[in-house]
């Protein structure tokens, strides 16, 4: 027999224990996290606890993110033991169940919010909210999975400029870190919603989701999270009404829009039809640090040594596909370049995804922040992702494997320049074709193209545009400074 229950503690761990043959381990395997732990055998049975938290990167120890455990014990009589269905209770800030022979971590919400009704309360309570704005600024990046991107940057600098603000953060559960000195509030929960309707400024990088109702001098300033070269919104392949009317509805509800550039301007203001209000053109935040940085202690944390080479893959996602695109083979890539091969997928693949492995290969589709990534890789590969637009900064080699770029341009998205004729680096179709151009390493046949592109895309990217962006939140009085 095998009792399922959480055990109390501090930290949240699950206790197994039985009485028949003994595994000798238990391991709980969900696609960006997995953990094990040893069997304890005595006269009464055996016991295993079995931790539901885990460090990664060299970070805190954190919950495990929310989502689907494969529970497994292994070794021992035989195969591999059942678990029985029963419910867990919960434990602190963190929720989940036994359903069968995986562990449902759930958000870390009182189960009175988790659900219809719950969440109906809080929002009609956040919509009629009355009394005063606080001073404090609401943070999200990409939707909660992680404290990332424009957002980060700019949270840095306001709290370098202006220490006194509240900075509250949006997380999609407790596994998510955040700044020094923020305040996690994790989606959908009371705290979550006080804190959007208190504050005086939103900063985020992609849609609003949830009901969104705005307060007097309450404002939004959309960062968005890259220079488009797919096309998006209103500008996508095939009119949908109801798209379009989503697209219309979002854009209402931003008050200031921030580009890269001004090309990103263009067309970020023409495919979310956001006229007659302010874009700020200033480079993005979060590439200052590829100008004032460097990689060491992301490759530190990656366990790579200095003297490595590092190729960063990181496409962009389909959408005809939820996991990331399989184009490319890494530890055969890792192996004929000689270099160590990091793996990101975009942001829409962290949760159905899972991690590759291989020799010389480390997935870093969660490692939390990109832009300390591109610091601490010497190449690039990637096909349609806006992160083009970020690498080219430090003026290393770009590479653009495209094997389906005739389906991507006629029929997924579509492009808003031609890639082939402008790209900075190879445009290949096969990983042979890539490899190639990797080992040829001929930079000077790129560099005139190289330096055109930075000039149009990259010329706001100085290094001080976090810098630029707060002291324009606080001369326009979007927060207070003291």
């Amino acid at each position: 027999m095998t009792d399922a229950r959480f055990h109390a503690d501090p930290a949240p761990s699950l206790v197994l224990s039985g009485t028949g043959p003994a595994p000798q381990r238990a391991r709980l395997d969900g696609p960006r996290a997995r953990v094990t732990a040893d069997v304890v055998v005595d006269d009464g049975g055996w016991k295993v606890k079995v931790p539901l938290h885990v460090a990664r990167w060299g970070g805190p120890d954190l919950p495990l993110p929310r989502g689907s455990y494969a529970l497994r014990l292994t070794g021992g009589a035989g195969a591999e033991d059942e678990v029985p269905d029963v419910a867990l209770s919960l434990l602190g800030s963190l929720r989940a169940e036994l359903r069968g022979g995986a562990v449902i971590v759930g958000p870390p919400i009182d189960p009175v919010y988790d659900s219809g009704e719950g969440q109906a309360a809080l929002e009609r309570r956040y919509a009629t909210r009355a009394g005063k704005l606080e001073n404090a600024v609401f943070f999200e990046s990409f939707y909660g999975r992680n404290a990332s991107c424009n957002p980060l940057a700019i949270d840095r600098e306001l709290a370098r400029q202006v220490p006194g603000v509240t900075r509250y953060w949006s997380v999609a559960d407790l596994s998510v870190v955040v700044p020094d000195g923020a305040v996690a509030v994790v989606e959908g929960s009371p705290e979550w919603w006080r804190a959007r309707g208190v504050s005086r400024l939103l900063i985020v990088n992609d849609w609003l989701r949830r009901r969104f109702s705005r307060r007097g001098g309450q404002v939004v300033l959309q960062t968005w999270h890259g220079t488009p070269l797919k096309r998006l919104a209103l500008h996508r392949p095939g009119f949908d009404p109801r798209r379009a009317a989503a697209v219309v509805r979002e854009s209402f509800r931003w008050d200031i829009l921030l580009a890269q550039n001004p090309y990103a301007a263009r067309v970020l203001r023409k495919a979310y039809a956001f006229l007659r209000r302010p874009v700020w053109v200033e480079g993005y935040p979060r590439n200052d640090v590829l100008v004032t940085g460097d990689g060491g202690a992301t490759r530190e944390a990656l366990g790579i040594a200095a003297d490595e080479r590092v190729i960063l893959y990181a496409p962009t996602w389909r959408d005809d596909r939820e996991e990331i695109v399989d184009f490319v083979d890494p530890a055969s890539l890792a192996a004929d370049t000689g270099s160590v091969v990091l793996v990101r997928g975009h942001s829409r693949t962290l949760q159905p995804g899972h991690d590759l492995a291989g020799p010389r290969v480390i997935d870093v589709t969660g490692f939390p922040d990109t832009s300390a990534l591109l610091l601490a890789a010497d190449a690039l590969v990637t096909d349609y992702s806006s992160v083009m637009f970020d690498f080219s900064v430090t003026g290393k080699p770009m590479y653009f494997l495209v094997p389906d770029m005739d389906h991507y341009r006629g029929t997924l998205r579509g492009f808003y320049f031609d890639l082939a004729a402008r790209a900075p680096g190879p445009v290949v179709r096969t990983q042979q074709e890539l490899i190639t151009a990797i080992t040829a390493e001929d930079a000077a046949v790129y560099a005139e193209k190289y330096e055109a592109w930075r000039r149009t895309f990259n010329a706001r990217d100085d290094g001080h545009a976090a810098e630029r962006v707060v002291h324009r939140i606080l001369d326009q009085g979007l927060i207070a400074r003291a």
